[in-house]
């Protein structure tokens, strides 16, 4: 009994060491691969144009001026036969014949000594790029660079210009441009004085970390003539505008000015020395000195009711707006495609392009208004406003214009002596 006892534990010794030997070897078999697995898991391609490109050597450089498509890929030997095809099957997505100089391309190679070109990516834009696949079968599309949004800030004082003030104070020169289609029915930008000031909340674009462009403007204030103009960019349903800060449309039933950023060489008078004739006769316009060219837009709705040469005035062109009021603009270059006699415009449409024809010592534009047949200072018409935001939408609008007024009245801005105001 005793030694039936000694050998079932004997054999029980066996079959636990022969288990724990078992459990071991699969432990150590499990080791490597839950290794590699956490080496799997761990591991974060390169990727550009959507492609990975660890395995791949790229060369980067710019489209030289006089360089086409064929010199390009000439120089990472690519036949002449496949810059056929990428020609031909390009054409639905990308004219090839579009490629500029200055802008970047690259190159994707196989990494070794042949350095076979696998793909060729054109930047048409710092947004957008072309892919040209070289593969086994040569594909062409489009892609996108995805875009950072940085919500930023600019302000400062004008000195001479708003243009000059953004450079001034480090900001993009074009975000004038977007103040300038905020407030272009509020304030006229022909008139800004120094001293006026501004602030502006606004979208910096970035792609890659760097920076291409503004955004959108959220907020702005502007100081022209001690007077504080409010800006904000509010959306509901299905439509967006800028507001002020009564509820306000930015928008007017007339524009301002009927072209940007020029200089009023001569004002609405009834006894103004004629540059020609020497004589004083009544100028009931505005002359805006600007270059030959530049385009004239019509500063409101209406239907065209004369488009064509009559004497001094050179080439005119006449819109009726309403039963009330019709503007005219004078010694144009040549008229805006389709406009005619007859023809609907919308405001902001380009009627016609500055010039010096007719009776005119240099191309301007000679901008005039009439308020039931009479002529009136184009500076001193007041629009009224456009629809306002809805009632329904007002809770939203208020809570909008606190939080952005709130980050407005934090902005410091500094004038040219390095003193803080508004």
């Amino acid at each position: 009994m005793k030694k039936k006892k000694v050998t079932g534990i004997f054999v029980l010794i066996i079959f636990t060491s022969i288990l724990g030997y078992i459990a071991l070897n699969m432990q150590r078999k499990e080791t490597p691969i839950a290794m590699e697995a956490e080496i799997q898991d761990t591991y974060s391609p390169t990727i550009a144009y959507g492609i990975v490109i660890d395995s791949m050597q790229v060369f980067k450089d710019k489209v030289k001026k006089n360089q086409f498509l064929s010199d390009i890929l000439l120089g990472y030997n690519v036949d002449y036969q496949q810059i056929d095809q990428l020609v031909k099957r390009s054409k639905p997505v990308f004219d090839v014949r579009k490629i500029r100089a200055g802008n970047q391309y690259s190159v994707l190679c196989s990494n070794d000594t042949l350095k076979k070109v696998h793909y060729f990516v054109y930047e048409s834009s710092p947004t957008e790029y072309i892919v040209f696949d070289l593969r086994d079968s040569v594909h062409v599309h489009k892609g996108e660079k995805e875009i950072d949004v940085k919500i930023t800030t600019a302000s400062g004082t004008i000195e001479s210009s708003l243009w000059n003030a953004m450079i001034a104070n480090e900001a993009d020169p074009n975000l004038a441009n977007e103040l300038s289609e905020i407030y272009a029915w509020t304030i006229d930008f022909f008139g800004i004085q120094k001293g006026d000031a501004f602030k502006v909340i606004y979208e910096a674009l970035y792609v890659e970390d760097e920076y291409i462009g503004v955004g959108k403007v959220y907020a702005a204030q502007f100081n022209h003539a001690d007077y504080d103009y409010y800006a904000y960019y509010f959306a509901s349903d299905s439509s967006a505008d800028y507001f002020d800060d009564e509820a306000n449309s930015m928008r007017r039933t007339f524009l301002k000015a009927p072209l940007r950023f020029r200089r009023i060489s001569s004002r609405f008078s009834y006894s103004r020395m004629h540059p020609v004739l020497k004589k004083r006769m009544p100028h009931t316009g505005i002359d805006y000195a600007a270059s030959t060219g530049t385009p004239v837009v019509t500063v409101g709705d209406g239907v065209v009711t004369f488009a064509r040469y009559k004497g001094p005035n050179g080439n005119m062109v006449k819109v009726k707006h309403n039963g009330t009021y019709t503007t005219a603009y004078l010694h144009l270059s040549k008229f805006g495609k389709g406009i005619r006699e007859g023809a609907r415009v919308r405001q902001g449409d380009v009627i016609g392009y500055v010039g010096s024809t007719g009776r005119s010592t240099g191309p301007h534009l000679d901008f005039r208004f009439y308020r039931n047949g009479q002529p009136v200072d184009p500076l001193m018409v007041k629009s009224p406003p456009a629809k306002p935001v809805d009632s329904l939408h007002l809770d939203d609008y208020w809570q909008l214009v606190k939080h952005y007024k709130g980050q407005l009245d934090t902005i410091k801005v500094m004038n040219a002596q390095g003193i803080a105001n508004l």
